[in-house]
């Protein structure tokens, strides 16, 4: 049988992977907003993340190279 402790530091990290998930997840509007500000700014992420609430400059880098990795 598991410790009370053990079980404790399992819910909290499933709870932390589940608030990681949600976090990467962006919006319609976030992700129009960060394709419109790309291709005037290109990969200046601090600044893209300045105009999201909430956002990172490495959250929207991650997103961005995760759906627009080049095939080369």
């Amino acid at each position: 049988m598991a410790c009370p402790n053990q079980i404790s530091h399992e819910i909290i990290d499933s709870a932390e992977e589940s608030f990681e998930a949600s976090q990467a997840e962006f919006s319609e509007a976030e992700i129009d907003l960060i394709v419109r500000i790309y291709n005037l700014i290109g990969e200046r992420w601090s600044l893209i993340a300045g105009r999201i609430p909430g956002r990172t400059a490495e959250e929207i880098e991650k997103y961005w190279k995760s759906k627009h990795a080049s095939s080369a």
